[in-house]
């Protein structure tokens, strides 16, 4: 009987490439070790594409929604997602440095910020997140395949629900939500080095529905609407502003925090940072700018309440025309596009990543596909429908996991560009005992927690002021605080974990060595010219030229 257990535990073991030089331990699989060449398959347009992919969704759509309800215009709240934008790029390049560098990912990163142990806090937290977001992305993209297909089959968009009322779900919408998930889950099989093609077609398609619905409600309501014209509301513009800003840092936060998780696939250094500083301000303000004038005019010519969304301007279309012809072939093709993006956002912000974090969890068991079909099944688990229908709480809640994810982000920037310069000893990040740099006290690095609580508790209670619409005066100040949580919560952790170091210096300060095994360097600057006598001496010495600093522990979570 233990024979066949034993046997069962190596079958249910993550693939291995042919002839790996490494192990599947606690620490390492292939979805986590250092990027070899010949994965690195990303180049600049690569990138452009995952950041128009990024930055033209319906997320990015809705954002002046955000931004209008604060108070701002909309002229002001176009000026806000162009620098929004900018700042982005900015942050993106920043935490996407150590993967252009070192070609590791957040889950493996965080490991020489948090100690070997402690790393698996912010990976956790990550995964939570991500799952829900899947769960509500995968529910909208159901919704917008319940469009597509109401366009080919008109009684679909109005087929008689089964469910119950309390259920929060149409019949139709389930079927929807079906479909699209048949769609998502052999996408998940393509491996992230072979997903610039798809992240290419997803934008053609959604650029297409973005300018289609921008030609016909302006021609329609024979210009940008009446609500494009309206002044702010706010008493205070320049507060209204910073709020604008870090709204959108928010939004995109958890993208930036794992860029590295994509950057890693770089096929040379700056080819992700053009993207980043371009592609990234560009696509998230025409698009917002897209859906501000797109909703204006649709107000003018349905009436009622603002439509923000899409989908449901798209379905809006085909009643207001009466499912003819032409409307229902404009509302297909518009909602293909939706289509598209919500199965590209769902790879680029969830799957990939939460895969990655999930085998940072189990690496034997489990790779970037095994972590993501599991990613897929909490996330429709959850039942987003009953939460996007009767939880409003819940979705501040949510959103209100910047308060956790911008620290995080401070104490990565901080470790990683200041405190240790860019150098790591990427060997030791493979290494889950005390012979490991990265060990710090049992595991965990008490720095790394510190300043992370730091940046967290000031936002704590605008978080349960807003969640609980409290408007009591004591707490306005806190709901303010609150509304710049990115770059509140940034900010203090990335001193405060500076301070802390700069007071108690983490051992290994300025070490660096490669990911190792016999002939064959990872995660440095690999040059032409080295020769390979050149390159056994770097093994011999660790990496570093010191002539004795490599430990033999180190290379022993590799196998030889």
């Amino acid at each position: 009987m233990g024979l066949k257990w034993e046997q069962l535990k190596e079958r249910l073991q993550v693939p291995k490439d042919k002839h790996s030089y490494y192990d599947n331990t606690r620490w390492c699989n292939r979805d986590l070790i250092p990027m070899p060449p010949e994965r690195r398959t990303w180049g600049i347009w690569g990138y452009c594409g995952y950041w128009t992919v990024s930055g033209s969704c319906i997320s990015a759509w809705s954002t002046g929604s955000t931004l209008l309800a604060f108070g701002l215009s909309p002229q002001q709240a176009i000026g806000v997602v162009i620098l929004g934008g900018v700042l982005t790029g900015l942050l993106a390049v920043a935490c996407g440095w150590m993967g252009e560098n070192h070609h590791i990912g957040f889950t493996v990163s965080s490991r020489f910020s948090w100690g070997m142990q402690g790393s698996y806090f912010p990976v956790v937290l990550r995964i939570f997140v991500a799952c829900m977001w899947f769960g509500m992305q995968a529910y909208w993209g159901g919704q917008a395949t319940r469009v597509l297909w109401g366009a080919i089959i008109p009684g679909f968009a109005h087929m008689k629900n089964y469910f119950s009322e309390g259920s929060h779900l149409l019949t139709n919408d389930f079927i929807g939500l079906l479909i699209w998930m048949a769609a998502f889950i052999p996408l998940v099989l393509v491996r992230p080095e072979r997903l610039q093609i798809p992240f290419a077609i997803s934008f053609v398609l959604f650029a297409g529905s973005c300018f289609g619905l921008l030609i016909w409600y302006v021609t329609a309501a024979r210009g940008v609407g009446s609500m494009f014209r309206e002044p702010g509301s706010s008493d205070n513009v320049g507060w209204a502003f910073m709020f604008g800003i870090t709204a959108i840092l928010g939004a995109w936060g958890a993208g930036t925090l794992g860029q590295s998780d994509w950057t890693r696939y770089a096929n040379r250094k700056f080819a992700p940072t053009l993207s980043q500083l371009v592609a990234a301000p560009v696509t998230i303000a025409v698009t917002a700018t897209i859906g501000i004038v797109v909703t204006s005019a649709a107000k003018d010519i349905l009436g009622g309440d603002i439509i923000w969304n899409p989908i449901y301007l798209l379905a809006d279309i085909q009643e207001e025309y009466h499912s003819s012809p032409r409307a229902r072939a404009g509302v297909f093709f518009g909602s293909l596009g939706l289509v598209s993006s919500q199965l590209a956002i769902s790879v680029v912000l969830n799957s990939v990543s939460t895969g990655m974090d999930m085998a940072g969890l189990c690496p034997k068991y489990i790779n970037i596909i095994r972590g993501s079909y599991i990613m897929a099944v909490i996330g429709i688990a959850t039942q987003p429908w009953q939460l996007l229908s009767t939880a409003d709480k819940f979705l501040k809640v949510l959103s209100g996991f910047g308060v956790f994810m911008a620290p995080a982000t401070g104490v990565m920037l901080a470790d990683y560009h200041v405190v240790r310069r860019t150098k790591l000893k990427l060997n030791d990040l493979y290494t889950g005992d005390s012979s490991s740099i990265y060990w710090f006290n049992k595991g965990v690095n008490w720095r790394a927690i510190v300043a992370f609580f730091s940046g967290v508790w000031p936002l704590l209670p605008g978080l349960v002021g807003t969640v609980n619409s409290l408007t009591d005066a004591s707490f306005v100040g806190w709901i303010r605080l609150y509304n710049l949580t990115f770059i509140v919560g940034l900010a203090m952790s990335f001193s405060v974990f500076w301070v802390l170091n700069f007071f108690f210096p983490p051992p290994g300060l300025g070490e660096e060595a490669p990911f190792v095994e016999d002939d064959v360097l990872y995660g440095v600057d690999e040059r032409s010219s080295e020769s390979a006598d050149e390159k056994n001496v770097a093994i011999g010495t660790g990496g570093n030229g010191n002539g004795g600093d490599n430990k033999q522990g180190a290379v022993a979570t590799v196998s030889v």
